[in-house]
């Protein structure tokens, strides 16, 4: 193997190990023809796309207008993934609100949310129903 090829393998195996991927380009070993790129995709952290996700779902959220009138409160942890596509999938309630028709309701809402920000793995999210804004 000739020694260019051989540094250029090292190169992109070495881009993989933790505290090397993301070295700063004056720490790193200019090697013809191989441009380093950080293997985190560009654009909002995962954090910001769950409260990104959050915010989606509380925006399309319906207070059922009996537990609105009854004065009904709580919040539902709902669990689910996302497809590559943005629909989420395998939506249940993890732990209800305490009323049946809230934690339908957030079902619902994580259905009509869609397309969600794409996110690795199974997230819960809390969907809230407030009578009166959070301060």
């Amino acid at each position: 193997m000739k020694a260019s090829t051989f540094a250029t393998l090292a190169g992109l195996l070495l881009v993989g190990l933790p505290g090397i991927g993301r070295a700063n380009d004056a720490d790193r070993v200019p090697v013809a023809g191989v441009r380093f790129v950080d293997a985190a995709p560009e654009g909002p952290s995962a954090e910001e796309r769950v409260l990104e996700i959050r915010r989606r779902i509380q925006a399309v959220l319906v207070y059922p207008t009996r537990a609105r009138s009854d004065a009904f409160e709580g919040i539902a942890l709902v669990r689910f993934d996302i497809e590559p596509d943005g629909t989420p999938r395998d939506v249940v309630v993890h732990r209800s609100s305490g009323r049946p028709s809230l934690d339908r309701a957030a079902l619902r809402a994580v259905a009509a949310s869609a397309p969600l920000p794409w996110v690795y793995g199974l997230l819960e999210v809390p969907v809230r129903f407030a009578l009166e804004p959070r301060q």
